[in-house]
């Protein structure tokens, strides 16, 4: 990746895959498919995807690459598989504003689950970033959050739990190319769909929603997210996850004219401004060091 350093390589991986995921919330909502077949769609498209992109790089040694994964790959594809089936049943039930709130618990359970596995503590003005971020999660979601959906919030929290943990072996196994290990996520992911998919036949008119889905708010932002644990911490790779509760409501604004509040502009400003000025910051940190 040119000349960039570790640091910025991690910082953007993580910050350009998160840009892509941002519209993932909007095209659950915007999709006409059962909850199980979505699960079992979200596995399939991204899994053939990362098989093309794996056999052409790799071509005679892709079975070498993807044995070489070991226990830590294996675990991780465990995780995301995981945390691919609680999203789905976080967004079914309960609103997108409790999902992404619990969401955006990810970077801190990195945090801790690093500190405690890994030994690596964030630095004072990591915590600083985090911390802002979430008080302005909160001030965006205080009058919108619905307390009445606790099973949906549950859901919402072991995603972000699964998040903070993959970033974590991920980290921890950061000599092994952990792509294989996706692609063995989204295998896991669709055989564990299939046993409670209603049809696998699509409707023509979510066909096209769920391939751009699949290839570019899945695959491709996964591939990056995957990648990034490599060059930086667990805990920087998750906090550029605040992004998407702060753009996620901007895309469904945009797209099916669902006025955001006026604390959802102002909260959404102040995370992207946050989020900015800390990469800047590491950016160019890494860059002297």
């Amino acid at each position: 990746m040119l000349n960039l350093k570790d640091k910025q390589k991690g910082i953007l991986l993580a910050f350009i895959g998160v840009l892509c995921i941002t519209p993932d919330s909007l095209s659950v909502r915007l999709v006409n498919v059962n909850s199980w077949d979505l699960v079992f769609y979200r596995g399939l498209i991204p899994f053939v995807c990362l098989l093309f992109l794996l056999l052409a790089v790799y071509r005679k040694n892709f079975i070498q690459i993807c044995l070489a994964v070991g226990f830590a790959g294996i675990l991780n594809a465990v995780l995301v598989a995981l945390g691919n089936i609680t999203f789905i049943a976080s967004l079914e039930n309960t609103n997108v504003a409790n999902t992404l709130i619990m969401i955006s618990l990810a970077p801190f359970m990195a945090a801790i689950m690093s500190s405690i596995f890994l030994k690596e503590h964030p630095n004072s003005r990591t915590w600083i970033t985090m911390s802002l971020c979430f008080c302005f999660v909160l001030f965006i979601f205080y009058d919108s959050y619905e307390t009445d959906k606790l099973v949906g919030d549950l859901f919402g929290i072991m995603t972000a739990i699964l998040i903070g943990a993959s970033a974590v072996v991920i980290r921890y196994g950061k000599v092994v190319n952990f792509l294989p290990s996706l692609l063995l996520a989204k295998f896991f992911t669709m055989l564990f769909a299939i046993f409670f998919v209603n049809s696998l036949v699509l409707a023509q008119s979510d066909i096209l929603l769920v391939i751009i889905m699949g290839v570019f708010f899945i695959f491709l932002p996964l591939s990056l997210l995957t990648l990034a644990p490599r060059y930086i911490a667990a805990h920087e790779v998750e906090l550029f996850f605040v992004l998407e509760t702060a753009l996620g409501p901007i895309w469904v604004w945009f797209f099916i004219h669902e006025q955001p509040s006026f604390k959802t502009i102002i909260g959404g400003m102040a995370i992207v401004l946050i989020i900015f000025v800390y990469t800047l910051m590491e950016l160019k940190n890494s860059g002297t060091e």
